[in-house]
């Protein structure tokens, strides 16, 4: 079992940065990241990141988000930045370990003048 513990998150204005943070309860061998739930629509992968340091990120988001992993404190980051109205979601962190998928409870993002 891995618990995930989601920090950060908020209201920002357009232009705006935020950075999340998620702490797992053990050491991830696997992937780590993070995905997006906007309502009424289907969650969706923003980055991942292995464990090796290889990325991934969602085209939407390439260029002004960055996610960041440390292995020792078995937590990673997302560094948001210029966010936009769109990037307005429910941001879920993600870790894999042993083919198994982990899901964190979750943390609203809004943007909004």
């Amino acid at each position: 079992q891995v618990q995930l513990v989601e920090f950060g998150g908020g209201l920002v204005q357009p232009g705006g940065s935020l950075r999340l943070s998620c702490a797992a309860s053990r050491s991830i061998f696997g992937t780590m990241g993070w995905y997006r739930q906007a309502p009424g629509k289907q969650r969706e992968l923003v980055a991942v990141i292995r464990r090796d340091g290889i990325t991934n990120y969602a085209e939407s988001v390439k260029g002004r988000f960055t996610i960041s992993r440390d292995n020792a404190k078995n937590t990673v980051n997302l560094q948001m930045n210029s966010l936009k109205p769109d990037d307005t979601a429910v941001y879920y962190c993600y870790a894999s370990l042993v083919g198994v998928g982990y899901w964190g409870q979750g943390t609203q993002v809004t943007v909004a003048s």
